[in-house]
């Protein structure tokens, strides 16, 4: 398997690397992947290229074993036993709901090699399935096609919305969009579908319409999640009250009424953090809307759940810059999410 190089390198650097192989191996062998491709692809077949070899070779190239996949595919041209361009091809028409399904897949199989391997994180709040919602563009690419010559900006190739568990710090599912350009509120359905009851969605301010906050209630979901500005219709139910510090600033607590489709009204908790110093935007203070009772998670509780989200950013593997992956319309995202999945459980054993 072309991903076993990848734990060859890590095995140079740290012996103990290779209690992960075997685990990995096991967790993700080619046959599952090819699996996968089988049953979730309506466009593309399987000729004489596996999708597993495909995946392995992604892996390399955002593990860093190979600066791009053309490098990789000079490596292992002998074994795949088809041309550059076969592989280049297959690369480009891959469906995003495939790259979707193999996150899913990574995720659930190594999900429980973190926890055997004593990785599992603490609950951010006992009782709840933490789920960290947050957007990622694929920055432009360069101009190499003859229609983007004469233009300054580069072009989109897409985004993608990313579900992400901070137990096992792994992203568990990912939302693939085609259309650089769409905005994120484009794609609450999708989102809703994914709720489940007992899980706390944490999102920033993109994500605060009355659609996504309303449609995590009724799903039987909880919400942590920034005000935006004018997305919302709402009013006060109460007094502002003063709730102590936080790391960044001082608290304080609103019960707010927020105004949803054919007059529904969802009374919600408003927590608002004074910042010591302003965001990068140049805001001095942020608001956070929830549902969360106050005997579950008091005002400075909600402001350190919503100020750990950054732990997504923190996390986020090299694949987010890798100009090696950008595949204009199609899911090297997903791909390379589902890769990177395995470095989570190298980083364990390291």
């Amino acid at each position: 398997m072309i991903l076993s190089e990848v734990f060859e390198r890590f095995a140079e650097e740290s012996p103990v690397t290779v209690m992960a192989r075997a685990a990995l191996e096991n967790a993700l062998p080619p046959s599952a992947i090819d699996a996968l491709f089988e049953g979730v692809a309506e466009r593309q077949y399987t000729r004489d290229l596996l999708f597993s070899d495909v995946v392995g070779l992604m892996a390399t190239v955002v593990c860093k074993v190979h600066p791009s996949i053309n490098a990789a595919y000079k490596k292992h041209a002998e074994a795949l036993g088809v041309t550059r361009q076969a592989v280049y091809d297959k690369i480009n028409g891959m469906e995003p709901a495939v790259g979707a399904a193999l996150v899913r897949h990574t995720a659930s199989a190594i999900a429980p090699v973190v926890e055997a391997m004593g990785g599992r994180r603490e609950p951010w709040l006992p009782g709840y399935r933490v789920r960290i919602l947050d957007g990622s563009h694929l920055p432009g690419t360069e101009h190499r096609l003859k229609p983007l010559r004469t233009e300054r900006a580069g072009a989109l190739p897409g985004q993608a919305l990313v579900i992400f568990d901070p137990e096992p710090m792994l992203v568990i599912d990912v939302i693939p969009c085609e259309d650089g350009h769409a905005q994120e509120r484009s794609m609450t359905e999708p989102v809703l579908a994914l709720v489940k009851p007992g899980e706390l969605w944490v999102a920033d301010r993109n994500f605060c319409t009355t659609a996504l906050l309303f449609g995590i209630i009724d799903r039987g979901g909880s919400f942590v999640i920034r005000q935006h500005g004018s997305t919302l219709t709402w009013g006060a139910a109460g007094p502002q009250q003063a709730r102590g510090r936080c790391d960044t600033g001082t608290v304080f607590e609103q019960p707010v009424r927020l105004t949803g489709p054919e007059g529904r009204t969802l009374l919600v908790r408003r927590i608002t953090v004074v910042l010591d110093q302003p965001t990068r935007d140049g805001d001095r203070e942020i608001h956070i809307l929830t549902d969360l009772p106050e005997d579950v998670a008091d005002a400075i509780a909600i402001a350190g759940i919503y100020r750990k989200r950054w732990t997504l950013e923190i996390s986020r593997p090299h694949y987010d810059r890798n100009d090696t992956l950008y595949q204009p319309g199609r899911s090297a995202y997903c791909r390379g999410v589902g890769a990177t999945g395995t470095g989570t459980v190298v980083s364990q054993a390291a």
